[in-house]
C-alpha cells in the first residue's frame, strides 16, 4: 500500500524530530565555585544562551562546588575527553600552556580598561586558541578584578611581607611574585585555605575582594592591603575532543554565546564586588588598606624580563599586552 502525502509528511517529520533529538548534546561544565557566585552565574547565563541559539541542539549543565573535581582533576579528564568543560585561571593554566604566563605577570595591566580590552580582543583570542594540541582550548574569560595581600596584619610595603607564609596557587609565576616581595609563597588548595588561615598554617593569602566573603576568609583575615598586584582572569574551556564533535554552526553558537557572558560577567562582577567589599567592612570587620604601588612595581618587575627571556612566544605577548595600553 502506497503511504498517503499527508502520511510520509507526518513520518518525515518524525524522523527529523528524532535525528533532533540524537544529535542534541548536554555538556558537563565543572567549577570551583559556589552557586551564588558570580562565576557560575555567569557560566549559566552562557548556558542559557547557547541553549537558545542551538534551538536546543547544545546545552551546558553547570557543576558547582567542583562536583566532578577540583580545578587540577577537571584539567586532567577534560584534557583526555572525559570532561566537556571547565572552569580555571590563567595562573594554574600556565602550567598547561605558557601563553597564559603573560596574562600573570604582577602588574602588567595599567588599569581594568586595559585589562579588558585584551581579554576580549585579538590577543586574548590569540591565548584560548594556544592550548590545542594540550587537549583543551578557551571559549571566554571572565574577570575577577585584581588581586592583593590580605591577613591579620597591613601590608603596606614589600618589607611586611618579610616571614610572612602566603598561600598561593599552584603557579611558577604567583611563587616568583611572592618570592621578589620577601614573602614565603605556600600553594594550597583553594577549598584548604579557609581552614589554613584560620589554624596558622599560613599567615595570609592573596586574593580579589569577594574571597574575603564568598569563601568567608574575612572571618580569619581581617586586613586586606589593596595594592592590585595582578589582575587574573579566570577562563572557561572546552576539551578539543568536544569542540571538534560540534558542527560549525554549533560551535560559533558556543562562541558567541561565550563573548555574550563576558559582557554579562564584567557587569555584574563589578556589582557584586562594590557589595561585597561593604558586606566585607560591615559584617565581617574588614579593614580594608590603601597601598603605594610603587615599592611593589619595583620589585616584581624583573619578572617581565625572566619571563620574556625564557620564551620568545611569551615575550611576543608580553610586548603585544603593554602596546595594547598605548
Amino acid at each position: 500500500m502506497r503511504m498517503s502525502y499527508r502520511a510520509a509528511a507526518i513520518a518525515g517529520a518524525a524522523l527529523f524530530a528524532f535525528a533532533s533529538v540524537a544529535e542534541a548534546r548536554t555538556l558537563k561544565l565543572n567549577h570551583n565555585n559556589p552557586e551564588d557566585h558570580p562565576l557560575h552565574k555567569s557560566m549559566e547565563f552562557m548556558a542559557e544562551r547557547v541553549n537558545e541559539l542551538t534551538n536546543g541542539d547544545v546545552k551546558i549543565r553547570v557543576y558547582a562546588n567542583a562536583q566532578l573535581g577540583n580545578q587540577r582533576e577537571s584539567m586532567e579528564l577534560m584534557q583526555n575527553g572525559t570532561l566537556d568543560m571547565a572552569r580555571s585561571n590563567a595562573s594554574e593554566l600556565e602550567a598547561f600552556e605558557e601563553s597564559y604566563s603573560a596574562l600573570n605577570l604582577p602588574f602588567i595591566f595599567a588599569d581594568e580598561e586595559h585589562y579588558y580590552k585584551v581579554l576580549s580582543g585579538e590577543i586574548g583570542d590569540d591565548i584560548l586558541t594556544s592550548s590545542r594540541d594540550k587537549g583543551f582550548i578557551g571559549v571566554a574569560y571572565y574577570v575577577e578584578g585584581a588581586r592583593s595581600f590580605y591577613a591579620n596584619k597591613e601590608i603596606r610595603t614589600p618589607a611586611d611581607l618579610e616571614g610572612m607564609k602566603i598561600r598561593v596557587q599552584p603557579s611558577p609565576s604567583a611563587i616568583r611574585m611572592v618570592e621578589l616581595l620577601g614573602g614565603s609563597p605556600t600553594p594550597i588548595a583553594w577549598g584548604e585555605l579557609y581552614s589554613a588561615l584560620q589554624q596558622g598554617v599560613v599567615d595570609g593569602a592573596e586574593n580579589n575582594p569577594l574571597a574575603l566573603t564568598s569563601a568567608r576568609h574575612g572571618e580569619v583575615a581581617k586586613v586586606y592591603s589593596n595594592n592590585e598586584h595582578t589582575m587574573i582572569p579566570s577562563v572557561v574551556m572546552i576539551s578539543t575532543q568536544t569542540w571538534d564533535a560540534l558542527s560549525e554552526d554549533q560551535q560559533k553558537a558556543l562562541k558567541q554565546a561565550a563573548s555574550e557572558s563576558m559582557d554579562f560577567h564584567r557587569k555584574n562582577w563589578n556589582e557584586q564586588v562594590a557589595e561585597g567589599i561593604e558586606l566585607a567592612k560591615k559584617e565581617l570587620g574588614v579593614t580594608f588598606v590603601d597601598v603605594e604601588k610603587g615599592p611593589f612595581v619595583e620589585k616584581v618587575l624583573p619578572m617581565h624580563e625572566e619571563a620574556a627571556a625564557k620564551s620568545e612566544r611569551v615575550a611576543d605577548l608580553i610586548k603585544r599586552i603593554k602596546a595594547a595600553a598605548e
